[in-house]
């Protein structure tokens, strides 16, 4: 590992950052204090808010924790007459749910450079990129504020994207993964279904970049995070693993879907977002999935006020229950027990490892 990413935290185990409230600064400081790398999501935050939640984890841990953000929508346009197609099919869902589709036209940004300005202004000491590249003017102004940066990759072209631009790092995220895959471009409509599993695709891209490396997808126990650093890995990300933590701000009904037997598998959608993630397949997705336009984040804001009510009329059918392949493994551990667990495991499998070697 290197000097700089191992200099982060204790142990080789990032919590990754999950958009949407499960990452809230109490999860991200309970991570951090037991030795592993806690992530904030800036992702659909405004940035007086997501400046608020760094000062309350800054209240929580003295350790170092990351930021998360979104690159701004780049690549085509969305197709406008699909997303009003798209808009007309859901409309029983919103006389169902008796609330009005969103907006699709609230801005593609996410307020990226906003949160840009406040995370040079006042550096924290990791920052990661999702659905895109910063180009080096940005890498380097980090660089100079002392802020290791990371960026999400999909594909061995993203990752020497991200090694010309100057990352400090980059997160491999395998087809497993739960939520939202962080593909540069999304430009493919109807095509959700691609992607490379996370022990192949981390092979390739330890072959063709010599950057420092997070493996993320479908890790859930301590031999996996054993797997990945074998394979060539720095350090592993673990997100469901996380979401069902008491201090995780995932809803309720989203952590106990984790491991209801009514939920038995996951699928790769645009459904919710417009973007492929992957999510327990649930009577939305079902009926919705096969019809989403590649239109982010279009889609994502016309469904929020339906994914919103199902939440308040307690129903997990019309919810976005995004959840890596892993989930049934999901233990509601606390999060600083469920460190020192995996850390446990990751050191079994390690000496038997040696064991093995030497026998």
């Amino acid at each position: 590992m290197s000097t700089a990413l191992n200099d982060l935290s204790r142990l080789p185990i990032v919590q990754a950052p999950m958009a949407g409230g499960a990452s809230c600064p109490q999860l991200v400081g309970a991570v951090c204090e037991a030795g592993a790398l806690g992530f904030l999501a800036g992702g659909y935050k405004t940035a007086g808010g997501l400046y608020q939640e760094i000062k309350q984890v800054r209240g929580l841990t003295a350790q170092p924790f990351g930021v998360n953000l979104f690159m701004p929508s780049g690549g085509l346009p969305p197709d406008r007459a699909a997303v009003e197609v798209y808009s007309h099919q859901l409309a029983g869902e919103s006389n169902w749910y008796e609330t009005a589709l969103g907006d699709p036209d609230q801005g593609r940004d996410d307020a990226y450079d906003a949160k840009l300005a406040i995370l040079l202004d006042d550096p924290v000491p990791v920052v990661s990129f999702t659905f895109g590249c910063p180009d080096r003017d940005a890498l380097d102004a980090f660089a100079r504020v002392g802020t290791f940066t990371i960026v999400t990759v999909t594909s061995v072209e993203e990752a020497r994207t991200a090694e010309r631009a100057g990352a400090g790092a980059i997160c491999v995220q395998g087809v497993e993964a739960g939520g939202h895959q962080g593909t540069h471009r999304d430009d493919l409509p109807g095509d959700a279904g691609g992607g490379r599993g996370l022990l192949a695709l981390l092979a390739d891209v330890r072959e063709h970049v010599r950057l420092p490396i997070v493996a993320t997808g479908g890790i859930m126990r301590g031999r996996q995070i054993a797997a990945v650093l074998a394979a060539g890995a720095d350090a592993a990300q673990l997100g469901t693993a996380f979401l069902v933590c008491p201090e995780s701000g995932a809803h309720p009904l989203h952590k106990r879907a984790m491991t209801d037997p009514l939920f038995t598998h996951t699928e790769l959608t645009r459904a919710f977002s417009g973007r492929p993630a992957r999510g327990l397949v649930n009577r939305f997705l079902r009926e919705h999935g096969p019809y989403a336009p590649a239109a982010y984040p279009e889609v994502h804001h016309l469904t929020a006020p339906l994914r919103k009510a199902a939440a308040t009329a307690g129903d997990p059918q019309g919810m976005a229950l995004w959840a890596g392949q892993g989930h049934r493994l999901a233990r509601e551990l606390p999060a600083g027990r469920l460190v020192e667990v995996l850390a446990a495991e990751l050191g079994t499998a390690l000496n038997d490892l040696v064991r093995r070697n030497q026998s």
